[in-house]
């Protein structure tokens, strides 16, 4: 069920979702050759805790994935590196090199309420290819932002994705979606990045959805690594990721997790 948010839920979503971008700039200004995603994810808490936010992914389990994972994601943060599409486990011996992109994934709880925000960042000089991912793929999630309003299908939005996503010769990931979000982290409905414009649920106002394309710079295909956790793509290509909450309003969009 697609749950309307009232104007004091989205109040609330709003200040949460200021208090993510800010923890976002810090964390991305943190991105270097030679640090550690260990040390990404102890500032990620820090900032929660500087905040006064909890982090949303610690210890969750998605709803899908209850019967086989045995216990839930072990950090406040995925730190995502090159090849690796998302849920990259922050560990110690994860360090980040010139050349690499980074993916970041951070959920927080706010006042009972969950904002979802994901970026992927080069480090110093990365190759063309690289580059040219990143922003098609942020492009892309811009697109279908800017797509979005009231009366407008969810495969409207997947379509843009897809559509501009394959023009720039990328795929999307098809086995992941981005996801409504509320009091609960994972809402409906899910947000595939892939489909055909007229199709799926009708957008309404006071719906908040967290948009996310994942883009793969070979095939689409992804495999799970024996961490259990680790999303990579299957054919050993670069993956990018954005994510903002989104707030569908009366005359189109409000994203939630940016400043200003």
């Amino acid at each position: 069920m697609i749950i309307i948010k009232t104007p004091e839920e989205i109040n609330k979503m709003r200040k949460g979702g200021k208090i993510l971008a800010l923890i976002f700039e810090e964390l991305s200004q943190a991105i270097r050759s030679g640090v550690s995603a260990f040390a990404l994810n102890k500032l990620a808490e820090e900032l929660a805790d500087q905040y006064q936010v909890v982090p949303a992914f610690k210890g969750y389990i998605p709803d899908g994935l209850r019967k086989i994972k045995k216990q839930g994601f072990p950090a406040a943060i995925c730190v995502s590196v090159n090849t690796e599409v998302v849920h990259g486990l922050p560990v110690r011996e994860k360090i980040i090199q010139e050349g690499d992109i980074v993916g970041l994934d951070m959920g927080i709880k706010y006042q009972d309420y969950f904002l979802d925000k994901a970026v992927t960042l080069g480090v110093g000089s990365i190759s063309d290819k690289a580059k040219k991912l990143i922003t098609i793929t942020n492009q892309a999630l811009e697109k279908a932002i800017q797509k979005i309003k009231p009366g407008i299908y969810l495969g409207d939005i997947s379509a843009t994705i897809q559509e501009y996503i394959e023009q720039n010769n990328f795929s999307v990931v098809r086995d992941l979606t981005g996801h409504g979000i509320g009091k609960k982290l994972h809402e409906d409905p899910a947000i595939f990045n892939f489909g055909k414009s007229g199709t799926g649920q009708v957008l309404k106002e006071g719906m908040v959805l967290a948009i996310e394309p994942m883009v793969n710079a070979g095939d689409y295909k992804i495999k799970t690594l024996s961490d259990d956790w680790t999303i990579v793509t299957a054919d050993g290509s670069l993956s990018a990721h954005f994510e903002d909450t989104v707030l569908v309003t009366k005359n189109g969009a409000e994203v939630l997790t940016k400043l200003g």
